[in-house]
């Protein structure tokens, strides 16, 4: 390796040497008129030395320089024709609202679209795909296409921030103006959306279908029990008639809710246009239930301002909201025998309609659940009760579609306060 070096090195002053042949001639001659003159040999030689070596060192500034220059140009050409490659597209992919690569053969960045950003994080140009994108599935997808040339896709989830899913695809676009230069493109289509439905309709249809398993079991034992040994005993018959009838009620109203759940469903993104007179609803909704109060001995007190109070909704759906808030109040919380329902409507505060009882309150790991679809405290106590477990899913529908906000406060051995916020 010395011996490589040495003869690079003598190669490079030859070159010296030989660029400036005219220059040292020049010196040598001055050298030679200098020791003519002063007889002796030592400064005409050590100036004559000193001035080759200055030469020869500002040759070889000069061919580094040039060096540099060259090289340089060369890396601004590449990303000249990098960018070239890429204007005819990228103007169309920086538009999308689909997260978009464009990556060169080696997987290094070229350029990345808005919504790429926003969803992965800003890519320094030249900056390798794994820098960002660590899912050896997708890394091996990319692989695969840059060496066959085929498009091909995957799926891909994302943890952080959120949980994500996207079908990745790739493919190789050739540009016209340099038929061996390849790009290729990396789009991310989100399905976070879809995969979240198809799990709520899964789990929906398993609810439902346990929900109605278990009146239909019934019925079928009650009627293949009347149907054989309790043929002729009348007592046995009017009992499991009046048991059968009770699971049928139950899943007629099942059935109700769900075909209501689903109309709400369908309008959830059209907002009601109406004005609707909260005094005169409340009142007509403590009127429907005294019934089911007195049965269960408990009080009903309103307490609403004068006048109007007007909110914009649906005066049918706002009539269910609050029935099935004052009725869950005076069955889940009949041991406080009375239940408060109070309308505020102050300036420059929204209206709320808050339905409050004094009975065993419910537990806070409870409270955040309290709106999903059959979602139970207690399962023996709703199904005691006669719920279905929908109710409140059905108000969060309505009051999603009024743009209204339901809000829950409970504390135990207290109270559970409802109130609606417009």
């Amino acid at each position: 390796m010395a011996v490589t070096e040495s003869s690079g090195a003598f190669a490079r002053y030859w070159q010296g040497l030989r660029r400036n042949w005219l220059s040292i001639l020049v010196v040598t001659l001055l050298a030679i008129v200098t020791l003519m003159e002063l007889r002796t040999p030592y400064l005409p030689l050590m100036l004559w030395f000193l001035a080759v070596i200055a030469i020869l060192a500002a040759s070889s500034t000069k061919v580094s320089k040039a060096a540099k220059r060259s090289a340089v140009a060369e890396v601004n050409e590449d990303q000249i024709v990098s960018e070239s490659l890429i204007a005819g597209v990228r103007s169309g992919l920086a538009v999308l609202d689909t997260p978009v690569f464009i990556l060169d053969r080696n997987g290094s960045v070229l350029f990345e679209n808005a919504a790429a950003e926003r969803a992965f994080g800003v890519l320094p140009v030249g900056s390798h795909i794994s820098g960002r994108l660590r899912s050896p599935g997708l890394l091996d997808v990319i692989r695969e296409t840059i060496a066959t040339g085929q498009p091909n896709q995957v799926e891909h989830s994302e943890r952080l921030p959120s949980e994500r899913v996207f079908i990745v695809r790739i493919a190789p676009a050739a540009m016209q103006e340099q038929k061996d230069a390849m790009l290729y493109i990396l789009s991310f289509r989100d399905i976070s959306e879809l995969r979240r439905i198809d799990r709520m309709r899964s789990d929906f249809v398993a609810n439902a279908s346990h929900e109605l398993r278990t009146p239909l079991a019934s019925l079928r034992g009650f009627i293949e029990t009347m149907q054989g040994p309790a043929r002729d005993d009348p007592k046995a018959r009017e009992r499991f008639l009046g048991i059968m009838l009770d699971q049928a009620t139950r899943m007629s109203r099942l059935v109700d809710d769900l075909m209501s759940l689903s109309r709400l469903e369908l309008r959830a993104n059209i907002a009601p246009d109406q004005r609707v007179d909260l005094v005169p609803l409340l009142g007509h909704v403590r009127d429907s239930l005294l019934p089911l109060a007195d049965d269960l001995d408990i009080e009903i007190n309103l307490h609403v301002p004068e006048g109007q109070v007007e909110v914009t909704g649906d005066r049918d759906e706002l009539v269910q909201v609050f029935q099935n808030l004052v009725e869950n109040a005076c069955k889940y919380g009949q041991e406080g025998k009375v239940v408060e329902v109070f309308l505020r409507s102050d300036a420059g505060s929204p209206v709320e309609v808050s339905v409050v009882d004094k009975g065993p309150g419910i537990p806070a790991e409870h409270v955040p659940r309290l709106t999903e679809r059959f979602y139970r405290v207690s399962v023996a106590d709703s199904r005691s009760k006669k719920g279905t477990g929908l109710g409140l899913a059905i108000v969060k529908h309505i009051l999603t579609r009024h743009r209204a906000r339901l809000i829950i406060r409970s504390e135990l051995e207290v109270g559970t306060d409802f109130t609606v916020r417009f």
